[in-house]
């Protein structure tokens, strides 16, 4: 049975696989993210690096194979107790995102660190994300991050210019749109540098390009951007 469990609220990005992600400077990481189905591992990195694009994509992955997958992002699962994470050591794979947010909470950090005991005895894995690696994370069970540092750990790179190019012509892609050169390469010089902020922007053309029923050209995308500014 295909099975994704995910918070209420919370969906995973039908774009967030492995085929859509422009791996550059991370391609060892991501090569043992998409081929291993054994162990766990821990990603962090800056904003914009692709974390949250990656353990999505082991969870499609999981999916696809018949596996019980779970997705929870602990930045956006406001309201939420350590109990939700009780009896996710009967999934075959679990991803933790945004690890930086509950780290010094002690009833967080147990539940987290029993999780970890469960998967392991049980064959499953746990795959986490944060900003900082386990030992910068500050947490207040030591166990816990010797843990975490079990298996590989991967630091993610920002993409440059040609990697973000590719990254947004791929997204555009999916969206059905077509890009030109000329467009990415304004876009990522006007626009942040991130592939979050430029998605979110390649998002909104895709809709002004559909409303006006105008394909992507530097023009026109200048006149979109300005309109929204002003």
């Amino acid at each position: 049975m295909i099975s994704v469990q995910l918070p209420l609220g919370i969906r995973l990005r039908p774009a967030s696989t492995f085929a859509g992600f422009v791996a550059g400077a991370n391609a060892e990481a991501v090569a043992y993210l998409s081929s291993h189905d054994v162990g766990g591992a821990y990603v962090w990195g800056a904003h914009g690096t692709g974390k949250t694009h990656l353990l999505q994509a082991m969870c499609h992955g999981a999916a696809e194979g018949g596996a019980r997958a779970c997705y929870l992002p602990l930045a956006q699962a406001e309201g939420l107790a350590p109990g939700v994470l009780e009896g996710l050591e009967t999934l075959a794979l679990v991803c933790i995102d945004d690890l930086q947010a509950i780290a010094g909470d002690d009833a967080w950090e147990h539940a987290l660190f029993t999780l970890f005991n469960g998967l392991k005895e049980a064959g499953g894995r746990l795959a986490c994300a944060a900003d900082r690696s386990p030992r910068a994370l500050g947490l207040r069970l030591a166990d816990l991050g010797s843990r975490l540092s079990w298996g590989p750990v991967f630091q993610l790179h920002a993409l440059d210019d040609d990697g973000l190019m590719e990254a947004m012509r791929l997204r555009a892609r999916a969206l059905g749109l077509e890009m030109p050169e000329e467009v990415a390469r304004y876009l990522i010089r006007r626009c942040v540098r991130d592939t979050h902020a430029l998605f979110a922007v390649l998002e909104g053309l895709d809709d002004a390009s559909l409303s006006a029923r105008r394909r992507l050209t530097v023009p026109f995308v200048k006149e979109v951007l300005e309109r929204r500014e002003g």
